[in-house]
């Protein structure tokens, strides 16, 4: 296979390149942060932005576009990309009016006369929809819904502002080898997938795509720890005389093979999702996840691209995420919950440089939580129906934590009853009646937090209702029951 005119077309300028794209290159290696919402208690947008602005963040992915998010972004500076959820696509594909309505309600009105106070560069339409666990449940719809939300934007004016974009999984694309020279996007989404880059090309955007070494490395045995941590001491990869130092490398260089197979070796690229969790699997921890990141950040600092693209790093990388999420998807693994570079209440895990100019990251000020109580197993009671409450709590409760490979697996039973007990209870805004379980619970005032494994305290939001008053905790254990049976069968 010649692959030479990749190289040449990525990193020259031809005719009638635009202005926009020459920006586009100079901004190459930009490093954004996706911000989720997936949390039971959120850490208020304001804070966030905050937190932002306190890393010199510059660029950020939103999985949707909540009103509260953008609003505490007017102003701020940081370039955004807001989502459609895949949820959306079937009727977008269908109606105009319900693509201009999204157009007007999420983009439009934080494009003021006077200029943008929310500075909207991309519209994402959908969020992963060829992943192939979706099956063909979205990603026929993806044309359509593109198409629609890009009329709804020209009508706007804001045609020419707003970039629609289509973030791809992983798994879009594939080498049966894997190595770079063979890869090619998957069969069954091949056509579409064609046609969606006819209509990038066509409209000057770039092709959002995840990479996730974490789990190239999770799934295969072909890949090394250290090949996945950017380590110099990795055992290289060659491919056609081609050495593959890590494997970012080569997942990106196998979607450049890809892309220039379907006929399409400009297309800019934008790493819309990657990044190393810190619990919930083997090898996922804050020390580990601290040599991806700064490996990452080094790599885009060097601008020195990758064997297919020499000297034209990825136009934008977004690493996953900003925050913990407890209310992620967990079915792809435990690990999905805890992407953050933060933990939920905005702590730094470890340092990098997100573009504050040092590797000290700086903390959420000011956070407000809930009162410093944990729920515990009371051991002065028979604890043999303990195992099956401490299930009740985690079926709504996040326990990722203490499943195998997680910061408190090794805690033992029944502190790790205890660990699934405070975990329900900080979900349920410290209420009494939900640290109950049958007279199994036990509500302290001692932190029973261990140096690698924390119980949370939750966050004062909006909704939370401190009920826990002197009084209250002296109800009778009667009416304690009559709440505990009401809140479970509702």
């Amino acid at each position: 296979m010649l692959l030479s005119k990749v190289y040449r077309s990525d990193y020259s300028v031809h005719p009638g390149t635009s202005l926009a794209g020459i920006a586009g290159w100079a901004r190459a290696g930009a490093i954004g942060v996706n911000w989720g919402t997936a949390s039971s208690h959120p850490l208020p947008p304001p804070k966030v932005v905050e937190l932002l602005r306190s890393n010199n963040v510059s660029r950020v992915r939103l999985s949707d576009a909540d009103p509260d998010v953008l609003l505490s972004l007017s102003d701020s500076g940081i370039a955004v990309t807001v989502g459609i959820p895949d949820l959306m696509l079937r009727t977008l594909n269908s109606s105009r009016k319900a693509a201009e309505s999204w157009v007007h309600d999420n983009v439009t009105r934080y494009f003021p006369a006077g200029g943008p106070r929310v500075r909207i560069e991309y519209v994402a339409v959908g969020n992963e929809p060829f992943l192939s666990t979706h099956g063909d449940q979205f990603y026929p719809y993806v044309l359509g819904a593109a198409t629609q939300i890009q009329a709804a934007l020209t009508k706007a004016n804001l045609g020419s502002k707003v970039k629609v974009v289509v973030p791809c999984s992983f798994d879009a694309f594939q080498s049966e080898s894997n190595l770079p020279s063979e890869g090619h996007f998957r069969p069954d989404i091949n056509k579409t997938m064609i046609q969606l880059l006819t209509f990038f090309s066509e409209h000057r955007s770039p092709f959002f795509v995840s990479i996730l070494p974490f789990l190239s490395f999770h799934q295969s045995k072909n890949i090394s720890l250290d090949f996945a941590l950017f380590k110099g001491t990795a055992r290289p990869h060659n491919d056609s005389h081609r050495i593959y130092k890590n494997s970012f490398d080569l997942s990106y260089d196998t979607l450049v093979t890809a892309l220039y197979n379907a006929g399409f070796p400009q297309m800019e690229i934008v790493v819309a999702q990657i990044g190393w969790p810190t619990d919930g699997a083997a090898n996922a921890t804050s020390v580990i996840a601290e040599d991806f990141v700064k490996g990452l950040v080094d790599h885009m600092h060097t601008k020195t691209g990758t064997p297919l693209r020499p000297r034209n790093p990825p136009l934008e990388v977004y690493i996953l995420s900003l925050l913990d999420e407890d209310q992620r998807s967990a079915s792809a693994g435990n690990f999905e919950r805890h992407w953050g570079v933060f933990t939920f209440d905005g702590q730094a895990k470890y340092n990098v440089d997100l573009g504050q100019g040092s590797r000290k990251l700086w903390n959420a000020q000011n956070v407000e939580y809930l009162s410093s109580r944990w729920c515990v197993v009371n051991d002065n009671k028979d604890l043999s129906n303990a195992t099956a409450s401490a299930l009740d709590a985690c079926s709504v409760a996040d326990c990722t934590a203490v499943s195998p490979g997680g910061s408190c697996y090794d805690i033992g039973w029944p502190r790790n009853v205890s660990y699934a007990f405070n975990s329900y209870y900080q979900q349920h805004d410290q209420r009494p009646d939900s640290c109950y379980f049958g007279g199994l619970g036990l509500i302290t005032t001692v932190d029973p937090s261990t140096d690698t494994c924390r119980f949370a305290v939750g966050l004062w939001t909006s909704h939370s209702s401190i009920l826990v008053l002197p009084q209250l905790l002296l109800m009778s254990s009667l009416f304690t029951t009559i709440l505990m049976g009401f809140v479970f069968l509702t």
